[in-house]
């Protein structure tokens, strides 16, 4: 059986000069990460499976590489809501923890969106980015007539009114909620569409990326187009 030391091993000597650089640019300190790409963390994962014990070590050791792949091999039914607290607390400043590893999970636990809804609320841009990115998971993959549509109405608005004054990485996934809101619910498809009009064209520093703000009304307008909007997910795990 692996434990910490072995697959921190493995994870080093999987990391890639071309990816540190590029993990580098995305503001993960240097000595952070060993440059793993997805595609490698997605098979050391294969090996491991899901191991609760394993995962929780991982995250905390602070490496943003151990830390994503706790998110992928963690089971989020079987966290309880103080380690899911612990990891939204604990994500380091870094918004890939945040939005994936933290949310992962929270969106599979049963107080997942009572988390969330706590968590939109927070000072700390990146507990509050973990709350967008889990309802967003949330409203992708449960079906809508589970969902509490005049709660998630009533967050369309709150995203809409307290977007402007908001730091970049928060700003960022209250806009992408309003997207995902406007793509996969469809009884809010309209109300998300005129949501995202209000909001406009957002100016967001992605740093020295590539990396560019979609326009919440082209992006729900163009899944419209697609035919699939509306069609929920099994999972949001990538």
């Amino acid at each position: 059986m692996q434990t910490l030391e072995t697959v921190m091993e493995t994870l080093r000597a999987s990391g890639k000069p071309s990816f540190l650089k590029t993990y580098i640019r995305h503001g993960i300190p240097a000595d952070r990460t060993f440059g793993v790409s997805n595609a490698d963390l997605k098979v050391i994962a294969k090996t491991i499976k899901r191991r609760q014990d394993l995962a929780l070590e991982l995250y905390d050791t602070g490496n943003f590489d151990a830390m994503y792949l706790a998110g992928i091999i963690v089971d989020g039914k079987k966290m309880t809501k103080e380690q899911l607290q612990h990891w939204a607390t604990g994500t380091q400043g870094i918004s890939t923890m945040a939005n994936y590893s933290v949310a992962w999970p929270a969106i599979e636990h049963e107080s997942g969106w009572d988390l969330a809804l706590e968590w939109i609320q927070s000072n700390d841009p990146m507990v509050a980015c973990a709350g967008w990115s889990t309802l967003s998971g949330i409203v992708t993959v449960t079906p809508d007539d589970q969902l509490d549509l005049a709660k998630v109405s009533d967050l369309l608005d709150f995203a809409v009114k307290s977007i402007d004054g908001a730091q970049d990485d928060h700003k960022s996934t209250m806009n992408t909620f309003v997207i995902t809101v406007g793509s996969y619910v469809a009884p809010l498809h309209q109300a998300a569409l005129s949501a995202a009009k209000r909001i406009g064209v957002l100016t967001i520093d992605h740093g020295d990326t590539d990396c560019k703000t979609k326009t919440a009304a082209d992006a729900i307008e163009k899944m419209a187009v697609s035919g699939k909007m509306g069609v929920k997910r099994k999972t949001v795990r990538c």
